[in-house]
């Protein structure tokens, strides 16, 4: 949940920003502004891949963190073992740990597809071999189909977390402990094409939801859904999880403004618990008002921290990072990857991509709940792969990855919309 990418870093040394205390509101959204639209052409492509443990042998077995530590050895981030190396993988990828210890790597971000993939492929074998030797595997959907939600890391941000999430429902403990989605990281784009890129980039969310949805069975009950997990992620606060301005021509503008008006969902105090006032929005910290006036005036660091907390279909990091869909098995996450690249590759791709998805731009709840089984969405679905897999060549994958990554993303959608 909180992105560990090594896209073009934020400005400023981090004693800086810890040190920067923002003077007004303007201050704020000038910074964020700043520094979550990074300007460029496209060139790197990332990708952040969260997947469920399980015992290989009942995959139902609660998962034993002590099994899990000892598995990933020198990899174990310190959210579980406080005084471990926490060694990126082989190739380069950092380790991390969800809630309920769903394992996320963050690869970092390459200048082709095909380098990512030799990157991934080479990370991804490392951590099932370690895995494996202990008797765990990776799941392969975007919810947790055997195990009800359990939270195993005892951390101050994921404990104010729970307090926080549980009036409104049992969504927020599910997203924390049971989901695992597939995260897909773009670069911004040069300014005059930042609106179309922010645009398409969430138009094309339900068709995609949509077509790589498979976290239908939670817990092993058959929720009806096609995605109950991004269903999970919207049952937390709206105010966190809705799509944001994207019809702006001044995306980064809107964003900045967003980010002062959204209450704080944790508040970093060492060892005293991470609650935050009620309701004490980032631009009432800033000036001071209710709660705030108890507190230290807020730091560049204490922003950057705020947006860690946003759970859009795409938050803006600098990059964009696409985070509408669920995990996939882990020897397929490379075609929704070079799809959603291929979409994006050039101005006039992403301009029909608008086009093709403008009719459904708005339909994620329908997306999650019925998926391909809608006809306009399959349609749309359809339309969306039959673009984006005559642009695969831009991608720089081999044409034997192309016509295989073609061959899936044609059959899945037409072959869903057939059954549509």
């Amino acid at each position: 949940m909180q992105a560990v990418h090594d896209f073009p870093e934020k400005s400023g040394s981090a004693s800086n920003r810890t040190a920067r205390v923002l003077a007004d509101r303007a201050a704020g959204e000038a910074y964020v502004a700043s520094v979550c639209f990074k300007h460029g052409p496209p060139r790197l492509t990332g990708v952040e891949l969260e997947f469920t443990v399980h015992h290989a042998d009942d995959p139902a077995r609660p998962l034993d963190p002590d099994v899990l530590a000892t598995a990933l050895g020198p990899h174990t981030p310190r959210t579980l073992r406080p005084g471990s190396p926490a060694s990126p993988l082989p190739a380069g990828s950092p380790v991390s740990l969800e809630p309920g210890c769903q394992v996320e790597i963050s690869a970092l971000p390459q200048a082709s597809l095909r380098a990512l993939d030799a990157a991934v492929t080479a990370d991804l074998h490392h951590l099932r071999e370690r895995l494996a030797a202990h008797g765990l595997v990776l799941g392969e959907t975007g919810i947790d189909a055997h195990r009800a939600p359990r939270r195993l890391l005892h951390t101050p941000r994921y404990a104010a977390m729970e307090r926080r999430f549980a009036p409104i429902g049992p969504g927020g403990l599910t997203m924390m402990c049971s989901t695992a989605g597939l995260q897909v990281c773009v670069d911004a784009g040069q300014p005059e094409h930042h609106a179309a890129r922010w645009a398409a980039a969430h138009a094309m969310g339900p068709p995609l939801l949509a077509l790589f949805a498979n976290s239908r069975v939670h817990a092993g009950r058959d929720t009806g859904h096609a995605s109950a997990r991004w269903l999970a992620v919207h049952d937390t606060e709206a105010v966190r999880t809705r799509t944001s301005g994207v019809a702006d021509d001044d995306p980064a503008g809107a964003w900045a403004e967003r980010l002062m008006d959204v209450p704080l969902m944790v508040l970093p105090r060492g060892d005293r618990p991470w609650d935050a006032p009620e309701g004490l929005t980032f631009a009432d910290w800033i000036d001071g008002r209710g709660a705030a006036a108890l507190l230290p005036r807020p730091t560049v660091a204490d922003l950057d921290y705020h947006l860690t907390t946003m759970f859009t279909p795409v938050r803006p990091q600098g990059y964009l990072e696409i985070r509408y869909l669920d995990a996939q098995p882990p020897d397929e996450w490379l075609t929704p990857v070079a799809l959603v690249s291929a979409l994006l590759a050039r101005p006039a791709t992403v301009d029909k991509v608008r086009e093709i998805c403008a009719p459904v731009a708005d339909r994620w709840t329908t997306a999650a709940r019925r998926g391909l089984a809608d006809p306009e969405l399959a349609a749309v679905a359809a339309a969306l792969a039959d673009l984006g897999c005559a642009e695969l060549g831009t991608t720089g994958l081999a044409e034997e990855s192309i016509t295989e990554i073609s061959e899936s993303v044609l059959g899945r959608a037409y072959r869903s919309r057939s059954e549509a």
